[in-house]
């Protein structure tokens, strides 16, 4: 084994172990372990210039940053947060299809006998509400976890609400694609209403998923 292998595998298992305990958006996460593991090199290479052998300089460089449980509370906060913003951007990114399913399902032909699709754009109208509502929250926890967040500590709930709002968002994402679907199979001009069905499913399908993820990084403990 090289010098540098047992200083290496001991780094690697430390950050290896923290990674595993760590839940994020994979970008912010993948940022922050590789900033914690630099952060390792460089101390035990200065451990090691000082004259330590290099495996000690490495298990001095892993006591001197803290346990895996030591490093995990404020670590997971910080990829919360991160969570917090990407859901919250997906709702914001996303509602605005939905409001184009709106303007889409009310060009349809209403002079039409059914009433079946009059309903469903009347629920879609109704739900696309819902999601511009979930969109300008959206737009304010971007704003109290980034600009605002330099100047106010940002609210400990805060990721739970959003990744609430974000389930709200996709729930109603989901619905209006239900109802538009249904008035598709009867309205005559079906085409619209299935790319508009399509357009809330898309939306549905990202925000859903974002939102869950964020439910489980709010439910985790941080310091």
């Amino acid at each position: 084994m090289s010098a540098a292998g047992p200083r290496a595998d001991v780094i690697d298992e430390h950050v290896a172990a923290l990674s595993a305990a760590l839940h994020g958006p994979a970008r912010a996460k993948s940022r922050l372990i590789g900033e914690i593991r630099d952060g390792l090199m460089d101390t035990a290479a200065a451990h090691a210039a000082d004259g330590v052998p290099r495996q000690r300089a490495a298990r001095l460089a892993v006591r001197e940053f803290g346990t895996v449980d030591d490093l995990v509370p404020s670590c997971q906060r910080e990829l919360t947060i991160a969570q917090a913003r990407h859901t919250a951007r997906t709702v914001a990114l996303t509602s605005p299809f939905l409001v184009a399913c709106w303007y889409l399902a009310g060009s349809i032909d209403q002079g039409q006998a059914w009433q079946l699709p009059r309903t469903a754009q009347l629920v879609a109208v109704h739900l696309a509400g819902v999601a511009t509502f979930a969109a300008l929250f959206a737009a304010v926890a971007l704003a109290a976890t980034g600009t605002l967040a330099r100047r106010l500590p940002t609210p400990r709930g805060l990721p739970l609400v959003v990744a609430w709002a974000g389930t709200t968002a996709s729930g109603a994402m989901a619905g209006a694609a239900l109802a538009l679907v249904t008035a598709a199979a009867l309205a005559t001009d079906w085409p619209l209403l299935v790319c508009a069905g399509a357009l809330a499913a898309a939306s549905h399908a990202a925000v859903a998923a974002s939102a869950r993820a964020c439910r489980h990084c709010a439910r985790l403990p941080v310091t």
